[in-house]
């Protein structure tokens, strides 16, 4: 039987299934075994040294931890069992990310090597250099990184100007250039590292081992937060690199880095999850304990509402993250069938979902950044206290926004890569925007819609919401063309309709799904979470629309398009106020975040 799969960014002009999508009850005993092997790893091995880490006075401490990761086989998740590895699904490989995002600085550590450090030789590298470096990777026995920033190359990675200058002997690369904001630099034996030939225009990958020689680094820097993570500049003075280090081909270092940034990004949504659940549940317990006026804190309405909204929003991340993980995995398997090479086809499949990767990453770090801010809120003044979990987690998170590309060019990527994919035909978003103009135009129908059914009034509304973004993004298309992604601020109206219209699929046909499985009785909070955000979506995706209009319209179409837009942002009003007290009654019952 053939693998069902979809098309990345087809969410906007299609409906969903919710039997189609994957949602996290489904995981195996299997995968449920890893994540809680991976969380007793974090609960003995981490948690309780969490100050002794981001002190790092101990040099030998995080490459102690990480060693023992790698001897529990939670390094080599994904890399095959030929290369000692666990040879573990895509989605597999997410679920243990998300699990290791409650372990702070160490989450930074772990990413850095698993994806960014790894992958690249997995996905690029020649069987000779799987079989050298793969299983020292998987095991733990060394530690890799990443070197694409420079200085003057942040966002504009391809502009970097590390040169690899080839010997006269033709049998060595020396490498010389700066590299800035390396994690885990202090203790990899592995560096991947991109610099360019001569006058190429492209970037080049090599793989570099720290004993080669001609590589020096500054001190560890000074953080705002995973203070416990190694952060180093790297210098390379006629570093010889054998020719044979080359990864890929010449000048396709720059691919690399963007596909293997493509996994980054979705591993980094999973990759905060941990963190998130943790402060909810840190929030919960501690307004039971925190007394004021005689009561518990938690018996205020401002404080449930508060802890309502930190669990709608982890909810709904969990939601897109997996059903993105899960599409990207059926692709794989789609063109594996087609007789696809594996590592081709993984790559092929990640980059199918570009957009929903992106859209994960922002979407969760964001989520992250609104939930410890909220858990310190929760805390007050214990909140400011370093003595408390919540000052750590707010420190920690903030970097979240910025690495693997800032939230700033993710939003535009997901609407240029639409858009991009568009004029090639991959997806065909113009006709249907077409026919949501003429619909601006016509008179309205109005259906009846049989509301005994569960989310059927919700999934009208979605299919408006579409509508706003084709209405918008197809107008802003035809009136500034090829000039519409230097208008950076519509692009990133765009890039929010777009995020918000995910989001809240993806946690409507969670919730159905979860319904069919469980009932909906044994859900009614799940429902609510979902009814929640699409209440609070519909306000964003309004005003985000209003603010892109207003920027490139004027006259009567502006007022055709206001009309619409009002039009389809109409939606049932939900008494938000009591939902949000049953989640929170439930969640304080339970003592944790529950979901």
């Amino acid at each position: 039987m053939a693998t069902k799969s979809t098309q990345g960014g087809e969410f906007l002009i299609k409906e969903t299934d919710a039997q189609d999508i994957f949602i996290p009850a489904e995981f195996t005993e299997e995968q449920r075994m890893m994540a809680q092997a991976c969380q007793d790893f974090i609960d003995t091995e981490i948690t309780p040294f969490a100050q002794e880490i981001d002190s790092m006075k101990d040099p030998n401490l995080v490459p102690t931890i990480f060693k023992k990761a790698g001897d529990l086989g939670l390094l080599g998740i994904t890399v095959p069992e030929e290369y000692g590895g666990m040879g573990m699904s895509f989605n597999t490989s997410m679920l243990i990310a998300d699990i290791i995002g409650a372990a702070g600085s160490f989450s930074t550590t772990y990413g850095a090597h698993t994806g960014i450090g790894t992958l690249p030789i997995l996905y690029y590298g020649t069987e000779e250099q799987k079989k050298k470096y793969l299983p020292k990777l998987a095991t733990g026995e060394w530690a890799a990184c990443y070197c694409l920033t420079e200085p003057d190359a942040g966002s504009d990675a391809n502009s970097g100007k590390t040169k690899a200058t080839l010997s006269e002997d033709g049998k060595t690369y020396l490498l010389n250039g700066q590299k800035m904001w390396i994690s885990n630099a202090g203790f990899a034996e592995l560096f991947i590292v991109f610099a360019k030939i001569g006058d190429d225009k492209n970037l080049t990958c090599f793989i570099v081992e720290k004993s080669f020689g001609g590589i020096t680094m500054n001190e560890e820097e000074k953080k705002l937060g995973i203070k416990g993570s190694s952060t180093r500049q790297v210098f390379f003075n006629d570093c010889p690199v054998p020719v044979e280090n080359m990864l890929s081909d010449r000048q396709n270092g720059f691919k690399i880095a963007v596909n293997i940034l493509n996994i980054g990004r979705v591993k980094l949504g999973a990759g905060v999850l941990g963190g998130v659940r943790t402060v909810t549940t840190n929030a919960v317990k501690y307004s039971t304990e925190r007394k004021q006026f005689g009561v518990s804190i938690n018996s205020f309405g401002a404080i449930k509402s508060k802890l309502a909204e930190m669990a709608t929003k982890s909810y709904v991340s969990e939601a897109l993250c997996y059903r993105a993980g899960q599409d990207i995995e059926n692709k794989i398997d789609a063109l594996i069938e087609e007789g696809i090479d594996v590592n081709e086809a993984k790559l092929k499949g990640v980059e199918a979902f570009a957009i929903e990767c992106a859209i994960a990453k922002v979407q969760c770090s964001e989520v992250l950044d609104y939930v410890v801010d909220q858990g310190v809120q929760i805390y007050g003044g214990m909140g400011y206290s370093a003595d408390a979990p919540m000052e750590r987690a707010y420190r920690d998170a903030r970097i979240s926004r910025i690495y693997e590309g800032t939230n700033e060019i993710n939003r535009m990527l997901m609407v240029g890569m639409l858009l991009k994919r568009a004029m090639k035909g991959e997806i065909n978003i113009f006709d249907p925007a077409m026919a949501v103009s003429k619909e601006l135009t016509s008179v309205p129908s109005f259906e009846t819609i049989d509301t005994s059914e569960l989310f059927a009034a919700e999934k009208e509304v979605l299919k408006k919401l579409k509508k706003v973004f084709l209405m918008v993004g197809g107008k802003a298309a035809m009136a500034l063309q090829d000039k519409i992604e230097d208008e950076q601020e519509i692009m990133m109206n765009l890039a929010d309709v777009m995020i918000e219209i995910y989001a809240s699929e993806s946690a409507i046909l969670r919730t159905e799904k979860l319904v069919s499985i469980k009932g909906e009785e044994a859900c009614k909070n799940q429902i609510a979470m979902a009814q929640i955000y699409l209440s609070e979506a519909v306000d964003k995706i309004n005003t985000a629309a209003k603010e892109a209009i207003g920027s490139f319209t004027k006259g009567d179409e502006q007022k055709v398009m206001l009309m619409g837009l009002k039009r389809f942002t109409k939606s049932e009003l939900y008494n938000t106020k009591e939902l949000r007290r049953q989640i929170a009654d439930y969640m304080i019952d339970q003592g944790k975040y529950p979901f």
